[in-house]
This record gives C-alpha cells, structure tokens and sequence, in this order.
C-alpha cells in the first residue's frame, strides 16, 4: 500500500482529505505542523508528500527544501497562496506539483494517482529504517544525514537485517548470506562480535539477540 505524508493545519481539510485518499486505498499519515511532519516522515517512508505552505511552525518551502536534502519522494504543495511568484519559490525548493485552494478533491485525487504510478515504476535505490539509511547506489550507510564508518562485512550485515526487517536471523543464516560459508569453518565468535560491533555504530536499539534462537531487525524497513 502506497503510503502519503499529509501537512495541513487546517483540521477539517485535513481530515476531508485523509478520509477521501483512504477511500481511494492510501495509508495517510497526517501531521498538523512540520515538527510532526518531520517525526512522520523518519518513521512512515511516505511515497508522497503533501504540504500546506503557511504552517503554525514554519513555512512549508523549508519543510521542502530540508526533505530535499535527504530524500527525492514526490512532493505536492496544497495552499492559498496562488501567485506566480509564489508557484516558482515552490518550484525552486523541489515541489513535484502545486494545487491552490480551493481545489477539487478529485483533481486532488487524480494528481495523486499519477503521482503513485510514477513512484511504483521507478527503481527502488536505498532502504531506510528509523534514523539509518543505505545506499544501493553508493553502497553506503547514513545515519540521518552522516555517513557510517562500517567495514564490508558490517555494511553486508545491515543490509541483511534491513531487508528482512522484523524477522529472526539465526546465525547459520547469518554466515551463509553474509560470509558464504560453503563449508569452510568460520570461528564462533565471528557472528556476534561482527554484530556487536555494528550494533555500537549504528547506536540505538535497531539489532536485538533472541536468546537460543539468533538475532532481529526491530523496527520497520523501507525500500525508496
């Protein structure tokens, strides 16, 4: 299910909206002011951004410009403001698109679905889970915005947990995708040290041991 981040002050708007994109099949999220944007948005992966301008904490264009800095998910401004120059500033900070009110919720609807269909088409280039982020591309890991200090078979680790976010790992599984065992003896302690380490790197709680079993990924996963 594609997932939209919806940022509208206004509570009867927002929930108009929320309520119609659900209806159409969409798991909203919706936030009332950018500091409950921005926590949505670490947490939710949203395919699709949605953002009122004139905010009670801000302005929707630094909302913009920040998820620019980290992020190219689609970005649909929602907003009274309806001048020329007004259209370009959206433009220049990375908007997709841009509505004025008042708006038809069907035009919404239809901008939306084209949206959709564009972000199920392009190729998936990182994974994300709270804070951390890999990069297929690069090949590199970021919590938020800084990069990871982590060796190749650290970086394998995590890839591994991330992708299967929120299932157990034994050890035997562990060594088979990430060391390709194939039969050659590996040292015991090779898995949880290796894993101990990348736990102190990543910081948090993200890896958790599963006493007698092996390992788990605890928090939700999104490929981007």
């Amino acid at each position: 299910m594609n997932t939209i981040l919806l940022l509208e002050d206004d509570a009867n708007l927002n929930r108009g909206i929320s309520l119609k994109l659900t209806k159409e099949g969409y798991d909203v999220r919706s936030a009332f002011t950018i500091k409950e944007a921005k926590e949505l948005f670490n947490t939710c992966s949203p395919d699709l951004i949605i953002s009122d301008i004139t905010l009670p904490d801000g302005s929707g264009l630094d909302f913009c410009a920040d998820i620019r800095r980290k992020s190219n998910v689609f970005l649909l401004f929602l907003t009274a403001m309806d001048s020329e120059v007004d259209m370009v500033n959206g433009y220049d900070m990375g908007a997709d698109d841009y509505i004025t009110k008042p708006f038809s919720l069907m035009v919404l609807v239809s901008k939306v679905h084209a949206f959709m269909r564009r972000a199920d088409s392009m190729p998936r280039t990182r994974i994300r889970s709270g804070e951390i982020t890999v990069s297929y591309t690069e090949m590199k890991a970021y919590r938020l915005q800084e990069p990871l200090p982590l060796s190749k078979k650290e970086l394998q680790l995590l890839v591994l947990f991330m992708e299967n976010a929120r299932q157990v790992l034994t050890k035997d599984q562990i060594l088979e995708h990430v060391w390709d065992t194939d039969g050659q003896f590996v040292d015991d302690n090779t898995v949880p040290v290796n894993i101990s380490r990348l736990k102190g790197k990543l910081g948090g709680s993200y890896i958790q041991n599963v006493r007698g079993i092996g390992y788990i990924w605890t928090k939700e996963s999104y490929r981007e």
